[in-house]
């Protein structure tokens, strides 16, 4: 088949590469030019530099619409189009205009957690797997059919960057099956809709979003500096109006009480930080923290950075 793709950053680039490897013809590639967005600049394999090595026509594009990338997609005559990582709308006019419509593969198992930064926000909420999804595009986010999900489990001590290396890694035989199914119209009957009462839809991550809010349970907090280990910007607090990164952390062995934010005892290697909304009532851990990181990027063990009990840490200045 004659391949048109739509893609950025290394998921983007895995999926080119692909079909690069495939026996499909790649035509045409679009992509986005590069970011200053702390979160695009993380994984940003070239699909551009990529698609150029091979002699494949490339447009850099923000968003799709404009009359002359309608009319150069026209003239590659795909057969279907393929997208990983599009970070914008794409209009009906481009997304049904080759025989096969438009597969996307997304970097979860939907219907839940479509649209943004699904594994991060998959690691926060505990969900134990994430995966990769290839559905057919329609005028929802993330809802066309789904062809094939391929899925991974999530461990305990799992990362972020532990779950990107290994959902990434899932797209290219997702992608070839995909296309092989396709193209030898083994596809038919398989196509199978999503169950929209089960769909949630996340935004792209920011700053705001790696503040720690000591009211949550010492659990999810846990999860929240998993969620974003390095290279992510780091999960943050504040102690004596200095923002403090924290690196490592784990839910503490005892119970303690207090008020959320009380930096409050040594426990194994690290200090044990109350933490819940009910933090009063002593019944639940709080978050033992082992490592932390100024923001000239010193990193101390945190027994070393609290040498004494007592204070806050809390989540403004």
């Amino acid at each position: 088949m004659r391949v048109a793709m739509f893609g950025y950053q290394t998921w983007g680039h895995r999926t080119l590469q692909a079909l690069l490897d495939s026996d499909h013809e790649v035509v045409l590639v679009v992509t986005h030019p590069k970011s200053e967005h702390a979160y695009e600049k993380i994984w940003d394999d070239s699909v551009a530099d990529l698609a150029e090595k091979h002699g494949v026509p490339v447009l850099l594009r923000n968003r799709p619409d404009d009359p002359e990338l309608l009319a150069a997609l026209r003239d590659a005559r795909p057969d279907i189009l393929v997208a990983n990582n599009w970070r914008t709308w794409l209009p009906p006019e481009i997304f049904d205009l080759p025989p096969h419509g438009t597969l996307n593969i997304h970097d979860s198992l939907l219907p839940a957690y479509a649209g943004f930064s699904p594994i991060i926000w998959a690691l926060i909420n505990g969900e134990e797997r994430v995966g990769v999804t290839a559905h057919r595009m329609n005028d929802g986010l993330d809802a066309g059919d789904i062809l094939i999900q391929r899925a991974v489990p999530v461990g305990p001590t799992d990362t972020a960057t532990d779950l990107f290396h290994r959902t990434v890694d899932l797209i290219a035989p997702l992608v070839r099956e995909s296309l092989d199914l396709i193209a030898s119209g083994q596809d038919a009957g398989r196509w199978l809709p999503q169950d929209r009462g089960r769909a949630s839809f996340f935004h792209k991550r920011s700053a705001e979003d790696s503040r720690i809010d000591w009211t949550w349970p010492a659990e999810r907090l846990e999860r929240l500096v998993r969620a974003q280990s390095d290279p992510y910007p780091n999960a943050y607090a504040y102690h004596r109006g200095r923002r403090l990164r924290i690196v490592s952390a784990a839910v503490s062995e005892g119970r303690y009480g207090g008020t959320p934010g009380r930096i409050f005892i040594r426990e194994g290697d690290g200090v044990v930080v109350v933490a819940g909304a009910d933090a009063h009532t002593g019944r639940h851990p709080g978050l033992l923290v082992r490592r932390v990181r100024t923001d000239d990027g010193t990193e101390y063990a945190a027994g070393d950075w609290f040498r004494t009990m007592g204070g806050y840490l809390t989540s403004h200045p």
